[in-house]
């Protein structure tokens, strides 16, 4: 008969799940960058398909800013989320976690091919301040907007903070993770309020609504979940 693979040479079945463990970790990583790649696509698809009836967005424009700045706001929520899914116990905190991450990398894929598409960069240029493109002083939910931008967007965890939620383990992050989470949803609702309501371009308009809602029903269902393992949000 021939050798468990999972057990050669040494015989020692915890090999064998370390081996099973890395598998699912290329797995994974390969579907991500499936989902990453194709959501791409499908903004370039979108935006070559207008391009004869619409001149791209200029770097100052509302579309082009909420592009920017929304995907880096979606690539922390992607790494929070990827490190609830691969260390949570707790079935509906992997579940949730999983979910966020797919969805916002379909997203951030797609405002990757926008940019891409309109010969803009994909992230903002390293010491340009965040969310100019919100012109105007206006008072939010979470902050105070001016025309001068913000270093940090709302809802953006610290760095500090995110070293915290990779040293925890069990119940206790789970709860940070969504405390966290909850509060970085909550922090992107203005951008894309602001968005859905302020882009020129329809297919900009449309995500940002979508982002706005499916992110509002989430906070729902975060704060429940927080509720419900005995713990408060955290501050705005």
């Amino acid at each position: 008969m021939t050798p468990d693979p999972d057990t050669r040479p040494d015989g020692d079945p915890a090999v064998g799940a370390a081996r099973a463990t890395r598998r699912g970790w290329l797995v994974y990583s390969a579907a991500a960058l499936v989902v990453l790649l194709v959501g791409a696509a499908i903004g370039m698809l979108i935006t070559l398909s207008v391009a004869g009836s619409d001149a791209a967005p200029t770097a100052e424009s509302v579309d082009v800013g909420f592009a920017q700045d929304m995907r880096t706001h979606h690539l922390q929520a992607i790494t929070m989320a990827g490190l609830a899914r691969d260390r949570s116990t707790d079935p509906e905190v992997v579940r949730l976690a999983f979910d966020i991450e797919t969805t916002q990398l379909d997203q951030s894929g797609q405002m990757s091919g926008w940019l891409t598409t309109w010969d803009q960069p994909n992230l903002l240029p390293p010491g340009e301040k965040h969310m100019r493109w919100m012109s105007g002083t206006m008072a939010h939910s979470h902050m105070e907007m001016t025309a001068d931008g913000v270093d940090r967007m709302p809802g953006m965890a610290t760095s500090e903070e995110l070293a915290r939620l990779r040293s925890l383990s069990g119940k206790d992050l789970d709860v940070y993770f969504l405390q966290l989470m909850l509060r970085h949803h909550e922090g992107g609702q203005d951008m894309a309020g602001y968005a859905a309501d302020h882009a020129r371009l329809g297919y900009v308009r449309n995500l940002a609504e979508k982002i706005k809602t499916a992110q509002g029903a989430e906070s729902t269902l975060l704060t429940g979940m927080i509720t419900a393992r005995g713990a408060s949000p955290l501050p705005s």
